[in-house]
């Protein structure tokens, strides 16, 4: 006969006077349901070992787990947490609660790609049953804590099975959040310890209707938490595992997480046979700690006596976890399970007050940090088991018998949240104080309670005292979340802290900033007088780098290439930022390692160009130091940048080496070896690109204007004056001036920009100061001078107005590659013409020196008929070309012409020799390309050797 046959009977005589029976399967009918609710909490009743069935973030369970433990005083307590995470318990006496164990990994093998970095917590609360039992199993001596659910590799073995793996948010848990402290978290996934909510959505609102509620939180603890608060040990017991049956068995009918919940169950008492039978302890000195609803379970294995096969347990996969506690917090563990805003500070609050009222000592780890220190209990002899009896049908039949009013502590709410609300901006007076005291007792009549709860109690100070605005930045809602507990965020102390933090905080010692607290401190840097204060700065900039903004914010001081600060100034706030910093550690054991790994993970990233990779080197400089480091990023860049088909990176890849080489001018004695070789393959890339990047239309003018000036403005040559000897070019490469500074000088740059001028339409020389003047206000008889045509660079004009376009640029153009002999200009084709584009596109026409010369090269002597037909249908030459023939002299030879070659127009005799400005403009600007006396130039050189410095 069971112990529950008088309640079977009661249940089923009211399930066929309710329902009247059915076509259902009879364990879907409510009488099949009732009845297999008791059959659940007859089974874990009379299962050999004791199970204790727990509700995450429980004061109700949290006082059970206090009195059983003082009572049994178990040597085995199995507890459902992940196994792999035992070693982290033993650092919780260095933390303040509440804090979160995390597993971490970065590095993965078994998982799909791009599914990383993946990350674990588990909070822990003082109000917890899980804490008590791990602080009484810590403290104990001979008293072992054995954790038995799934490691944290089979969470994401089993993860696409669970769905999303995102807890069911209730109403209103992320309204009004509380901005970065929901943040502690991450992008974590939870693991709670009783997870207890009902799966049946209708059931949920069922419940929140009729309890005439608002949330899942405020129904728990008003029809679960206070009634059981004050019950004996096996009135809990069977009252939890009958909640836990009745949602596990209302459930919608496609629930796929129940069968991971049945995994996990099996998983469980897999571990704990084991542990038993290699350690040979005894099951009635053991205690089972777990969820409401794995306590009822149904599989097969459940139970120490279970016949079923044994389970086999997949093996992990070759992930390397890292393991670690980090600061956690009432709103973060709200926000990581979907409860009601302010539920876990509510419940801290009921925690506390049931310890003070009920004259139970919690048990506590030894060196705890935060709290106050309470005196152990001395102990008591063991208790022996005794049959439990059926309290289920007196808990069900009687009402609970609730506190009554408690006028002081009301009164006392009443009067500090109109002495907050003052603080916070609010216009509260006595009178308002009054109104909540009033209406707190008016909304408890209306939903029918004893006596009002916080959560009538929030209600009236938000209709009492919030009015149309809100003042500050807290509203009334938050200032009683405050009141009634605040949102308590724990710390991880010193000792439990990765190697890494540890070295931050004995670095920054010198600093005198206490590092723990979460205000934000200002610290001024002298490092002209205290030079001993620089290992703080480079470590103060590298972890701005690596932090999140808001971290480390400079206020005074700047670190560029080639600058070092004299004064700095920073605010820190390294308390707010503890979890990132406890997670650099997993990725190395210094900064400067971890910074090292991550920028060469951003450099050999498959989707990383060589702006980027410039970037990096760049950032290595500054942060790193050496040669070591830079040097593998530069070589990383030469090979992006030779990879490359596109110049969609021009500008910023130009923008960056000239910073680079400006850098390595100034201070070292030679460039390195990297910085040649890009500016080689520089040269080379770009030379290929750029006719077809004049040609194509959706090549910006920016991109264009970046190619022209790291043609004709990167050459290589010694590295320690600004103005060098040219060496002669190798095979291959053009020459360069270091740190983007020419080298030829201001006159040579005038007299080469002289005939682009020339073709643009402007005068061959500059006007001076007084013509200037006479332009501006002419005098009288004075004729003024006309105004250019185009400003005075081409490329440097329509650079700083032309707004960038995204470019596709074909680059195979094998013909315009820079030829290997020293000095060479480009491989001329038959016809003895350089091979330019035949059309030139919207750069082009943006740029009409070098369009025009581009249309006159593509269709100019030696070309066909057609070709020169749909030159002069595309319009007339300008006036100053068809008189002067500047274009047939500048792709000759200076001051002479072939016999028998043609003129630019059909018929025409020979070109007229080039005049002086001609002729010394071509030798500078074949000075500049490094071309030899008498070699044709290209327009397109031409006017790179003038437009840009």
């Amino acid at each position: 006969m069971s112990t529950f046959d008088a309640l079977r009977e009661q249940l089923l005589d009211a399930a066929a006077a309710f329902s009247g029976g059915g076509d259902a399967p009879p364990s879907r009918t409510l009488a099949g349901i009732l009845s297999g609710m008791v059959d659940d909490v007859d089974r874990m009743l009379r299962e050999e070992l004791e199970i204790f069935p727990v509700c995450h973030h429980s004061p109700a369970s949290a006082l059970a787990m206090t009195r059983r433990l003082r009572d049994k005083r178990p040597k085995v307590v199995y507890l459902e947490l992940c196994e792999d995470m035992r070693p982290l318990l033993d650092e919780l006496r260095n933390c303040k609660l509440p804090v979160a164990l995390q597993a971490f990994a970065t590095r993965l093998d078994g998982f799909p790609p791009g599914s990383g970095p993946l990350s674990v917590i588990a909070p822990v609360t003082e109000a917890s049953a899980e804490y008590q039992a791990i602080a009484y199993a810590l403290d104990t001596p001979g008293v072992e804590v054995v954790l038995v659910d799934r490691s944290v590799d089979h969470v994401f073995q089993w993860l696409p099975r669970e769905g999303d793996g995102a807890a069911a948010q209730e109403p209103g848990a992320t309204e009004d959040g509380h901005g970065d402290e929901q943040a502690l978290h991450g992008d974590a996934v939870g693991v709670e310890i009783g997870d207890l909510r009902p799966r049946f959505a209708e059931l949920e609102k069922h419940l929140l209707h009729h309890g005439k509620v608002r949330h899942w939180s405020e129904w728990w603890d008003q029809y679960v938490e206070q009634p059981l608060t004050g019950a004996g040990y096996d009135t809990y017991r069977q009252a939890m595992a009958l909640i836990g049956s009745l949602f596990r068995r209302l459930r919608p009918g496609g629930d796929d997480r129940l069968a991971v919940d049945e995994e996990r169950e099996r998983y469980m008492w897999t571990r704990i046979r084991e542990h038993l039978a290699a350690s040979g302890a005894d099951p009635a000195d053991c205690l089972y700690v777990c969820g409401a609803f794995h306590a009822v379970s149904t599989v097969a294995e459940f139970g120490l006596r279970s016949e079923a096969p044994s389970y086999a347990i997949s093996p992990r996969t070759g992930t390397r976890w890292l393991y670690g506690l980090i600061p956690s917090s009432h709103s973060a563990i709200e926000a990581q399970f979907g409860l009601a805003q302010g539920s876990v500070s509510i419940a801290a609050a009921t925690w506390a007050k049931a310890v003070r009222r009920g004259g139970v000592t919690p048990y506590r780890l030894e060196g705890q940090q935060g709290g106050r220190a309470r005196r152990a209990a001395k102990a008591a002899p063991a208790v022996a088991a005794e049959p439990a009896g059926d309290r289920l049908s007196g808990f069900l039949a009687t009402p609970p018998t609730l506190d009554g009013l408690d006028e002081d502590e009301l009164r006392g709410w009443c009067v500090d949240i109109v002495r907050l609300a003052r603080r916070n901006g609010y216009l509260a007076s006595t009178a308002d104080a009054i109104a909540v005291f009033e209406t707190s007792i008016l909304l408890a009549g209306l939903r029918g309670r004893a006596r009002p709860t916080p959560y009538d109690f929030a209600d009236a100070a938000v209709t009492c005292i919030e009015k149309d605005a809100v003042p500050g930045r807290r509203d009334v809602r938050r200032l009683c979340e405050i009141l009634l507990g605040g949102d308590k965020i724990g710390m991880v102390g010193y000792d439990a802290l990765p190697p890494l933090a540890r070295d931050v905080y004995d670095r920054l010692e010198p600093l005198g900033l206490d590092l723990t607290r979460r205000t934000q401190q200002r610290v001024l840097l002298d490092l002209k007088a205290d030079p001993e204060l620089e290992p703080c700065s480079d470590l103060l900039w590298t972890l701005r780098y690596l932090l999140p903004d808001g971290a480390i914010r400079p206020i005074m001081g700047a670190r560029r290439l080639g600058e070092r600060p004299i004064q700095e100034s920073w605010d820190v706030a390294l308390g707010r930022h503890q979890r990132e910093i406890i997670e650099l550690g997993y990725e190395g054991v210094t900064v400067e390692q971890v910074l090292e790994q991550r920028l060469r993970r951003t450099a050999w990233d498959p989707q990383a160009t060589a702006g980027v990779a410039l970037a990096a080197v760049e950032d290595a400089i500054l942060y790193v130091g050496g040669r070591r480091l830079p040097g593998e990023l530069g070589a990383r860049a030469v090979e992006l940048l030779a990879a490359e088909r596109t110049v969609d990176d021009a500008p910023e890849v130009l923008r960056r080496i000239r910073r680079l080489l400006t850098y390595y001018q100034a201070s070292e004695p030679s460039l390195p070896a990297w910085c040649e070789d890009f500016v080689t393959a520089g040269y080379a890339h770009y030379c290929t690109l750029l006719p077809t990047a004049f040609a194509d239309d959706d090549t910006g003018v920016r991109q264009v204007g970046a190619m022209l000036g790291a043609v004709a403005g990167l050459r290589p040559g010694p590295a320690r004056t600004r103005r060098t000897a040219v060496a002669p070019a190798g095979p291959g490469q053009g020459r360069a001036a270091v740190g983007g500074a020419d080298t030829a000088g201001p006159a040579d740059q005038k007299r080469a920009a002289r005939p682009l001028r020339r073709v643009a339409g402007q005068p061959a020389r500059r006007p001076g100061v007084s013509a200037l003047r006479q332009r501006v206000r002419p005098g009288a008889g004075a004729r003024p001078r006309p105004r250019a045509v185009r400003g005075r660079g081409a490329v440097e004009g329509v650079r700083a107005t032309a707004r960038p376009r995204p470019a596709a640029v074909a680059a195979d153009v094998d013909h315009h590659t820079p030829p290997a002999r020293a000095g060479a200009g480009p491989r001329p084709r038959p016809g003895g013409r350089p091979d330019l584009p035949r059309q030139t596109g919207r750069a082009g026409r943006l740029v009409p020196a070098l369009g025009t010369a581009c249309r006159a090269g593509a269709a100019g002597p030696g070309g066909t008929r057609p070709e020169r037909a749909g030159a002069r249908a595309a319009g007339p030459a300008p006036a100053h070309v068809r008189r002067r023939g500047s274009t047939a002299r500048l792709y000759g030879r200076v001051g002479e012409r072939r016999a028998g070659e043609p003129g630019e127009r059909r018929g025409a005799g020979p070109a007229r020799p080039a005049s002086g400005d001609d002729r010394r403009g071509l030798r500078a600007a074949r000075r500049l390309r490094g071309a030899a006396p008498g070699q044709r130039l290209p327009m397109v050189v031409l006017c790179l050797g003038g437009a840009v410095p």
